[in-house]
């Protein structure tokens, strides 16, 4: 884990995020396509598909609601379709991309900021950052059996 985990609550908060999304990039780098899309539980969930939804729901958090912009917020189920013309690296990159937003967006307000939320009455920075270490967590973890299944790989680090 990279950064400081006897800093202030800000840096801790920021430094086991971004731990929890390199186990997701770690777990999907070297994937084929074939291996990205399989499917090995009953449910659809898939690396690929892990990735597409991990981007958006940054975005969602960071961008639409932090960031106040209006946009669309796809079905939670259609967030972990991914289409054929989609690829690993991309979605890689893509995810990679939603969490430099994510970052930008957050460093702009401080831990007590608060904004609106249609089913949570408020939310700050601090909820956000907080609830984005157990989603993205909860996934890394979806991550590590995922890859698991598929060659044998284990451990957060590969």
């Amino acid at each position: 884990m990279t950064g400081s985990v006897a800093g202030g609550e800000r840096e801790v908060l920021e430094t086991f995020l971004d731990y929890q999304r390199g186990v997701v990039r770690r777990k999907a780098a070297g994937l084929t396509e074939e291996q990205a899309r399989r499917r090995h539980v009953p449910s659809s969930t898939t690396m690929a598909g892990l990735l597409k939804h991990l981007a958006l729901v940054e975005d969602n958090w960071f961008v639409r609601v932090l960031g106040q912009q209006p946009s669309v917020l796809p079905d939670p189920e259609v967030s972990f379709a991914v289409g054929e013309e989609e690829t690993v690296a991309g979605l890689i990159a893509a995810y990679e991309a939603a969490c430099a937003r994510s970052r930008e967006s957050a460093a702009g307000y401080p831990l007590d900021h608060v904004v609106p939320h249609a089913w949570l009455g408020q939310v700050s920075l601090r909820w956000i950052l907080t609830h984005m270490i157990e989603e993205t967590a909860r996934h890394a973890g979806h991550a590590d059996i995922l890859r698991e299944l598929t060659d044998g790989t284990t451990g957060t680090v590969g």
